[in-house]
């Protein structure tokens, strides 16, 4: 029987379960309190923890779920996420490439909201979260094949968006 800490075990999970409530719900807010009602209910059941193989697999889960949820129950209206980190600084870059390459990052962002929930997922979980395919096909209860079909597709409509802003300019 595993000894499950909140402290040690669930709650290092928080910001992981940010970032997905975040990419499917589009809204801080709703994030946070989905990262909220996830943590609390995986902890109501911290009884059954010890039967469950993956804890973070069952919490990203919960978190998607809860999400979806949410998200279907008000609507699915779609704002742009507003800066999720830093943007890395190149010491050799003057302030017009820093600004471009800023520029650049936010479209990113941007055209990753555009993408169906279940591309963005999968793109969220595999690139920006480091989760492998077998992974994500738990979390979201789909097959492998799938979400190489999904990441795929998301990562092709994205380069293909990308291009025709960057082209457009021309």
């Amino acid at each position: 029987m595993k000894n499950i800490s909140f402290r040690n075990d669930v709650l290092p999970l928080k910001d992981i379960l940010y970032r997905l409530a975040l990419r499917i719900t589009l809204k801080h807010e709703e994030a946070e309190d989905i990262v909220q009602d996830t943590l609390m209910k995986v902890w109501s059941r911290r009884d059954d923890l010890d039967k469950i193989e993956s804890l973070e697999a069952y919490c990203l889960t919960i978190c998607r779920n809860l999400s979806l949820d949410r998200t279907k129950r008000k609507g699915n209206q779609t704002e742009p996420i507003d800066s999720l980190g830093t943007i890395p600084h190149d010491e050799d870059l003057g302030p017009y490439e820093r600004m471009q390459q800023k520029d650049r990052i936010e479209m990113v962002r941007r055209l990753v909201n555009t993408l169906p929930e279940k591309q963005r997922s999968c793109m969220q979980l595999r690139d920006f979260e480091g989760k492998s395919y077998k992974e994500i096909a738990a979390i979201l209860d789909i097959s492998e094949e799938q979400v190489k079909v999904n990441i795929f597709r998301a990562r092709q409509a994205i380069k293909q968006r990308y291009q025709q802003i960057e082209g457009y300019g021309l």
